[in-house]
């Protein structure tokens, strides 16, 4: 008799599926609590949005907020592939808190749950469920004081890396779709899109195995899907790409990314689609996937942080709180 210890599916260097049922996540277990950063001086506190299923997420609001002053609100997804990491990774906290400190703005970063105990399209649910309670905060009435004091409505973004700006695209058509719940979008912040599709777009490789394991995968968070052909992985292959409920898109990309082409492809795709909004483009050279949760002090990645900045805060014009 197999050992319940037997790998039966290995996604190394990311997280194995034991043959008793058990994933061993090889990365982002680590977390770190909330706290006043003791660099920047941002706070953080943690939020439970849905006890029954588990959602939660991290707010992060800057050192000092002028009295009169609303702040942007930063929708955050993190990645991971589905799978691995969380809204209190370390990686992801010290990304948030660069961030709030140079853009002067407020987080809510989102913790949706995982594949693949929690399949996908659970990943989007949770994420706009916790959008929507995020929302419920713009009368100035929801049950947490900082959204209802800080957060600017007016000035709503998506953002995510990896898997978690394939969330953010997603939530900004849902956002689009005509059933939004009242939730209005001005921009999304798209870094190494974890994209993919059937056909191979400008460079990607075209070897048979490194398309069946991208397919493996996908399939894997994501049983119930028809393929790469679902709109949810492949943006091309979705008729209403031009319902995207945003003005403004921002697409990173990194050279040396395997998902590189996918980003160049989908700001191409948004360009031709009759979408109508604003589509800015960054390539950071001679860097790899995420290069910036793992080298944040880097000059590349430190002018991602100063350019999500400023798309965030381009034409922003002080909001009065009543």
């Amino acid at each position: 008799m197999a050992s319940t210890d037997e790998i039966l599916q290995d996604f190394s260097p990311f997280f194995r599926v034991l043959k008793g049922g058990e994933v061993e996540r090889l990365v982002g277990n680590h977390t770190v609590p909330a706290s006043v950063d003791p660099v920047t001086g941002v706070r953080s506190k943690d939020v439970l949005i849905n006890a029954e299923c588990g959602i939660s997420a991290r707010l992060y609001v800057p050192k000092s907020v002028n009295t009169d002053e609303k702040l942007p609100l930063f929708v955050y997804f993190h990645g991971g592939a589905f799978v691995i990491e969380t809204a209190f990774s370390p990686l992801y906290h010290c990304f948030l808190n660069n961030l709030v400190a140079e853009a002067n703005i407020m987080v809510f970063s989102v913790d949706y749950r995982r594949a693949p105990e929690n399949p996908l399209p659970i990943a989007y649910e949770d994420s706009w469920s916790a959008i929507v309670w995020a929302a419920s905060h713009s009368s100035g009435k929801g049950p947490d004081a900082w959204l209802n004091k800080y957060a600017d409505f007016q000035r709503v973004f998506f953002g995510g890396d990896s898997a978690g700006a394939n969330i953010a695209h997603n939530m900004a058509m849902l956002s689009g779709s005509g059933n939004s719940d009242g939730v209005q979008v001005e921009g999304i912040v798209l870094v190494h899109s974890y994209f993919w599709g059937k056909e191979a777009v400008g460079g990607e490789p075209l070897d048979p195995r490194s398309r069946a394991f991208m397919e493996k995968l996908w399939l894997f968070v994501n049983p119930s899907s028809r393929g790469l052909d679902d709109p949810l992985i492949d943006p091309g292959s979705d008729p209403k790409i031009s319902n995207l409920g945003c003005k403004r898109v921002i697409v990173f990309v990194a050279e040396k990314d395997g998902l590189r082409h996918r980003g160049v492809y989908y700001k191409e795709l948004l360009e031709k689609s009759g979408w109508g909004g604003k589509v800015e483009f960054v390539e950071s050279k001679d860097e790899d996937h995420v290069f910036h949760l793992f080298n944040p002090t880097n000059q590349n990645a430190v002018f991602m942080v100063r350019s999500i900045a400023s798309f965030i805060n381009e034409g922003k014009s002080k909001q009065v709180r009543v």
